[in-house]
């Protein structure tokens, strides 16, 4: 995870480890890939087949509904016995009862979680998420990080999260600490905490 204060320079190293944006030099090597090389073209393919994103400002497109904006992620992995079940998804987050809903009929958490569910229904390499629990209660932070958790055990997702949540980084392998648009420290947390063992208020 990647923790800092708002304007600390996180979601700037989030983006060009995404590749959502270049960097201005140095490389920026993802899922054994040196984006730098690419054009825009095969960037563009290799976020679609790799990488999720979930975004700070959820990015759900307004005249879909919620399963509708879902299926978009998942119809980006071409690799159709990747795709996770839609429904299933839905249930997870809470969201099957408003899955016809447009986006403009939802709170703010509820979109959180429309995005967090688009990302992860591709199955992709890495899912990066820009304050992915931000808008969340405590109970959906839990039910949401949980998620993460799983999608990590099973299939070996790399998650990557920025967020100014410290407690996040009891739960994360690795944390990396920013500030004045530098990386102040990386360590690595050798005895991560369960998420039920933290209580998220």
């Amino acid at each position: 995870m990647i923790l800092g204060p708002s304007g600390s320079g996180k979601t700037t190293l989030l983006n060009i480890i995404s590749g959502m944006d270049r960097a201005s030099s140095g490389i920026t090597f993802v899922a054994n890939k040196n984006l730098i090389g690419f054009s825009d073209t095969q960037l563009t393919k290799f976020r679609q087949e790799n990488i999720g994103y979930i975004f700070q400002q959820y990015g759900l497109l307004p005249n879909l509904n919620v399963k509708e904006n879902i299926e978009i992620g998942a119809f980006l992995q071409r690799d159709a016995s990747k795709r996770k079940d839609i429904d299933e998804l839905l249930k997870n987050i809470g969201m099957y009862e408003q899955r016809n809903k447009l986006p403009t009929e939802l709170s703010g958490g509820q979109q959180q979680r429309v995005s967090i569910a688009r990302a992860i229904a591709k199955n992709p390499t890495v899912i990066f998420g820009d304050e992915p629990t931000g808008a969340l209660d405590g109970e959906m932070t839990q039910v949401v990080l949980e998620e993460f958790v799983q999608i990590n055990k099973k299939n070996k997702t790399t998650l990557i999260i920025v967020t100014h949540n410290p407690l996040i980084a009891d739960i994360a392998t690795m944390v990396i600490r920013v500030g004045d648009g530098t990386i102040k420290s990386i360590t690595r947390n050798e005895n991560p905490k369960s998420v039920k063992e933290i209580h998220w208020g």
